[in-house]
């Protein structure tokens, strides 16, 4: 299943960020390489990363998400929401 899983960050200071960036930044490529993040972007100012994840589940995405360092520190939560077709779309196929 897809989905949509937009991030709050909260404020870090330098120090969170030189605490916590070295160890996030290489576990979410990670999570990205085993083909559970598909696309990946950041919301303005810094907001968070907004993730389109497949995984069997909500409770797989919300697993792998809490697993990473900001998850575990709970300086990074994740609204989830499981996407797919538009299928009002099949209404206009005859």
């Amino acid at each position: 299943m897809k989905v949509m899983a937009i991030g709050t960050l909260e404020s870090l200071s330098l120090e969170q960020q030189q605490s916590f960036m070295p160890r996030e930044v290489p576990a979410t490529l990670q999570v990205y390489l085993d083909g559970k993040i598909e696309q990946f972007w950041l919301r303005d100012e810094m907001k968070g990363p907004i993730f389109l994840m497949e995984v069997e589940s909500l409770q797989e995405a919300s697993d792998i998400l809490e697993a990473l360092p900001l998850g575990k520190a709970k300086l990074l939560s994740f609204e989830l929401m499981p996407i797919g077709p538009l299928s009002p779309l099949g209404l206009l196929i005859q």
